[in-house]
């Protein structure tokens, strides 16, 4: 049996988090490995122990917290993991309880893990193309100021997604993001569009210093990642979701 495999970033260190892919998990098929979206075809058991699997690399013990992701720029507070079905329709979620894991998934979009250690604040976002330029970024971040962090203290980092090499576009998807602002043109290289360039440019415009972009390809690693564009152009019936996790870890006793 594979184990996790958990990707961490260099700008959380301290606060238990990773960026999880599709390796270490019990589906199988198109599904194979640490398939964790109940929206998939796949059988409910297997989904419920990849996702006890992903809590146990990288916070055990702890709640597992998600959202019922629509691409949308809302962003909630998080004071307790809602019942599966429950769950706040929302893209992006913020939490300053120990013990508490927030779960974002993907499967091409970009997920973004943020933090203010001193406050104790962390933050987790679904930052598709839709919620990028809707503003998901800003919303957590002003989420997060309301439980005492400050965005000159806040690190972010923005996990595996699909690359520019791998994301090509039509021209009214082009013309959407400059019509917003003019100077998203350099975020494309003819219809290729770079989404984790984008996102981390929207979050250091909100005064985010620190921004990690770890270069990770959905679509072109087939054996690490899940990807719904590339199960789209192979014909797939169903995709796999990856998780992306981050959490504070419980006060001693």
């Amino acid at each position: 049996m594979s184990s996790v495999e958990v990707i961490m970033a260099s700008t959380l260190p301290g606060n238990p988090h990773g960026f999880l892919g599709r390796r270490g998990g019990i589906s199988t098929g198109d599904l194979a490995g640490l398939n964790v979206g109940t929206g998939s075809n796949d059988e409910r058991a297997a989904i419920v122990e990849n996702r006890r699997r992903a809590v146990a690399a990288v916070l055990p013990g702890a709640e597992l917290a998600t959202v019922h992701q629509i691409h949308s720029a809302e962003a909630v507070y998080c004071a307790r993991a809602w019942p599966h079905d429950d769950r706040p329709h929302a893209d992006a979620l913020v939490t300053d309880r120990p013990g508490i894991l927030l779960g974002i998934l993907t499967a091409d979009c970009a997920p973004v893990l943020l933090a203010d250690r001193e406050a104790g604040v962390i933050g987790a976002a679904h930052a598709g193309w839709k919620g990028a330029i809707g503003g998901v970024t800003d919303a957590v971040i002003a989420v997060m100021e309301t439980r005492g962090a400050r965005r000159d203290r806040i690190v972010a980092a923005v996990g595996p997604c699909i690359a520019q090499a791998s994301y090509e576009v039509d021209d009214g998807f082009r013309d959407r993001f400059i019509a917003a602002d003019a100077g998203n043109a350099r975020f494309f290289a003819g219809r290729q569009f770079d989404l984790e360039g984008y996102v981390g440019q929207r979050l250091r415009a909100a005064g985010i210093a620190l921004v990690e972009a770890l270069h990770l390809d959905t679509y072109a690693d087939p054996d690490r990642f899940y990807s719904y564009r590339r199960a789209t152009h192979r014909g797939e019936a169903d995709y796999g979701r990856q998780v992306s996790l981050i959490g504070l870890p419980p006060k001693p006793a």
